[in-house]
């Protein structure tokens, strides 16, 4: 039976500005994991891992992000840069007197967590990126590339327009999350699908009901009734406004992706992710000093909740190895 704490407001503070609250799922003692979950994604999407992590000896941490559920979602565009992310775990870690930790990151939260050795190395024992790599977030013109300019087509173009996306998105958010939560399928099968008439799409997020049911639903009916009510409640601006940084954090921190890093990092890929490939890793050989990776067959971009027990005993045994 899945077991995922109540949340906590956590008041985290800054040196440059107020302090924000971050809504915070934990359990377990020992050494910290924190759990940085991507767009459009929660704290509850870590449900899987939280349990059996802290049964294995750690402490589990799970914060909505800022921008996402009942933590705070600033105003400015500005605020949701790498700088700002990553001061909110330094912050995060300070409130529960911490001094270093673990961090896991899948999709957007993997580049968050990817980032802190770099900018914050002294509160960093390990990163493990599920799906995501070590790696610069590409630009915005490279994605409009791969859709020949036409913005509307691909996602992170579409978003960086202030108010467009979400003005559309917050009023489809069921039909934008059945689609996305769903287990992986062949990317033969995605590609037909994403070259229906002729021109490639890569936007789910625009008129999601064009977009068909493909794969099996993600946890039960009641998971996606809280995923839909949260959003439902908050919209999607604040995950929108991390990918309108996406260049500033390239311009302000160009070592991301970049740095070699002295740390021990986990990477864990899925086959039939079709944003984030298995290949997008090979690199990491000359970047990350001890790295372990495993490549998980069959499975898509999802993967702590398609399937949460392999993820779970490749972190818990690395957790273990460099704990030991």
């Amino acid at each position: 039976m899945t077991r995922f704490p109540a949340a906590t407001s956590i008041t985290v503070g800054r040196s440059n500005a107020d302090p924000i609250t971050l809504s915070t799922h934990q359990m377990g003692t020992g050494p910290a994991v924190v759990f940085c979950h991507g767009f459009p994604d929660l704290a509850f999407g870590w449900r899987h891992q939280l349990g059996p992590v802290a049964d294995a000896g750690f402490r589990a941490i799970a914060p909505d992000q800022r921008g996402y559920g009942a933590s705070a979602a600033p105003d400015l565009i500005a605020e949701y840069g790498l700088t700002e992310l990553t001061g909110d775990l330094v912050g995060l870690l300070d409130a529960l007197g911490i001094d270093r930790a673990f961090f896991v990151g899948h999709d957007w939260g993997g580049f968050v967590a990817w980032a802190m050795p770099v900018l914050h190395p002294e509160r960093v024992l390990g990163v493990t990126g599920l799906c995501t790599p070590y790696l610069a977030f590409p630009s915005v013109a490279t994605h409009l590339g791969i859709v020949e300019g036409t913005v509307d087509r691909q996602y992170v173009a579409w978003f960086q327009e202030p108010g467009v996306a979400e003005a559309e998105m917050d009023a489809t958010v069921e039909p934008i999350l059945a689609r996305i939560f769903r287990t992986g399928v062949p990317l033969r099968t995605a590609l037909e699908f994403a070259l229906a008439d002729g021109t490639l799409n890569m936007n789910p997020f625009k008129n999601p009901e064009s977009w068909p049911m493909l794969g099996r639903p993600l946890g039960s009916p009641a998971d996606l009734a809280h995923y839909c009510a949260v959003f439902g409640r908050t919209g999607f601006r604040g995950g929108i406004n991390w990918y309108r940084n996406a260049d500033r954090n390239a311009a302000e921190h160009p070592a991301i992706g970049r740095q070699s890093l002295d740390i021990p990092g986990l990477m864990l890929t899925a086959e039939w992710d079709p944003g984030l490939r298995p290949e997008f890793a090979d690199r990491m050989v000359d970047t990350v000093a001890d790295l372990t990776r495993h490549d998980l067959l069959g499975v898509g971009h999802w993967i702590q909740q398609e399937v949460p027990d392999q993820v779970n005993r490749h972190l818990i045994d690395w957790l273990r190895a460099k704990t030991s």
